[in-house]
């Protein structure tokens, strides 16, 4: 399954660490939901699920930042990207 996030959710700073949760889309079924980052961490890293945002026109993948704890970045062209945090805030 794939998901677009659209919106996150910070706690307790500005950078890629503190996003929280993310609002996402499937764009196949219209469904769309609420997850945390542990659970988005936890889909794309072990439920082999695909997450994107659109970054100006095209899908930019995200994916898992193996710190501690994990957390989520967008990856485009071979380089970390700061797509994430250029979403709106809810």
């Amino acid at each position: 399954m794939a998901v677009y996030i659209t919106h996150r959710h910070m706690v307790g700073g500005e950078q890629h660490e503190h996003i929280a949760s993310v609002k996402w889309q499937n764009p196949q079924t219209n469904e769309t939901g609420t997850s945390t980052r542990e659970v988005m961490v936890d889909f794309i890293a072990n439920k082999n699920g695909q997450a994107y945002v659109n970054g100006n026109g095209r899908a930019v993948s995200v994916l898992v930042v193996k710190a501690r704890p994990p957390y989520i970045r967008t990856y485009a062209d071979g380089v970390w990207t700061n797509n994430l945090l250029a979403l709106p805030l809810f």
